[in-house]
């Protein structure tokens, strides 16, 4: 039994940035013994688990072989006779198939070092066409700060429109997309990421109406999405399970824009009636940074303070048929503040 640490890790080491986490691969061992050893199985279609200590994954080597559509489409063969080389074979890029022995030295059979120096996404083996979530996960690999000079090897562009003409992406699962997505909405560059996705056409499948990739005009991953959306004009599918922080913020910023459009008191009123300024405001706070509410900066975050001072306890003592009429005078009457 080896034990070798491999993939995203080993390429940062060698890249000179911190590794988030470590993953590590077993060699010449069983489900039985990683067991009887403490490890705890984690794993669904393969044997992977978890170190009693570390809680880091380890995986037994492993082969595949395509048997159906997208990204569980394998069948997968992990006996004691498969060596490492044959595990680092079925890996995306050479970058990620590098492994690291407990004495510090690196295996790389597939020259994945010359490509990190080199600076370039190449696939290690045709194979990776039959997987399309390689496809997605490489427009998140671009959005990485030490990645995102990388170029994409001419060959493995030709894979990667094998895999759209191929419509697999569309097999991929919903919830799949949107953890890739927003992990790179979570990234310093998210527009690399829906910039890869358009330029190889990944977009048609889950992002029909993308045609412009600019979200970074804040840090908020909630913000970059509504901002994509508006930049958009709110063509984007949304079959995608968006969680409902994320939605919030999209329909947060598509009634501020109705001031944006015409700030006259009967759509501010109609804007103040809709969101909840005080619960929303450190989001508002940075919706309001976006380019498209530029001009109505300011009167939104007055209407903010001004609503944030106005004391609407007292419709509480206002009996039912009269509440709504009275919440409306209130509102009316931050209007006028805030001018």
């Amino acid at each position: 039994m080896k034990i070798y640490e491999v993939g995203g890790a080993v390429r940062d080491t060698l890249l000179g940035t911190k590794p988030n986490d470590k993953d590590w691969v077993v060699v010449g061992s069983s489900p039985e013994e990683m067991t009887a050893l403490g490890f705890k199985p984690i794993g669904k279609d393969f044997p992977v688990f978890l170190h009693p200590e570390t809680k880091e994954e380890y995986a037994l080597a492993r082969t595949e072989r395509k048997s159906g559509h997208g990204y569980h489409g394998f069948n997968f063969y992990f006996g004691k006779d498969v060596t490492l080389e044959e595990d680092l074979s079925r890996r995306d890029f050479t970058i990620n198939s590098i492994a690291k022995d407990d004495k510090g030295n690196f295996i790389d059979p597939f020259s994945g070092i010359n490509d990190i120096k080199n600076k370039i996404f190449r696939h290690v083996s045709d194979a990776f066409s039959e997987d399309p979530l390689r496809a997605i996960r490489l427009a998140r690999f671009k959005t990485y700060d030490h990645l995102k000079d990388f170029t994409i090897h001419s060959k493995t562009e030709e894979l990667l429109r094998k895999i759209v003409k191929s419509n697999e992406i569309k097999t991929l699962s919903e919830n799949r997309i949107w953890t890739e997505t927003e992990r790179a909405l979570s990234s310093n560059n998210p527009n690399i990421y829906f910039d890869i996705l358009l330029r190889f056409e990944m977009h048609i499948f889950h992002f029909p109406g993308l045609a412009k990739t600019n979200c970074d005009s804040c840090d908020s991953p909630l913000v970059r999405w509504a901002e994509l959306q508006i930049n958009n004009k709110f063509a984007l599918e949304n079959n995608l399970p968006i969680p409902n922080n994320f939605q919030n913020a999209l329909e947060i910023l598509k009634k501020l824009v109705v001031i944006e459009d015409e700030a006259n008191d009967k759509n501010i009123l109609m804007v103040l009636q809709k969101i909840r300024f005080e619960q929303n405001e450190d989001l508002i706070k940075k919706i309001v940074l976006l380019p498209h509410l530029q001009k109505t900066k300011d009167l939104i975050l007055r209407l903010l303070e001004v609503i944030k001072k106005t004391d609407f306890s007292i419709l509480a003592k206002v009996s039912k048929e009269h509440i709504e009429e009275e919440k409306i005078k209130l509102l009316n009457q931050v209007i006028k503040e805030s001018k």
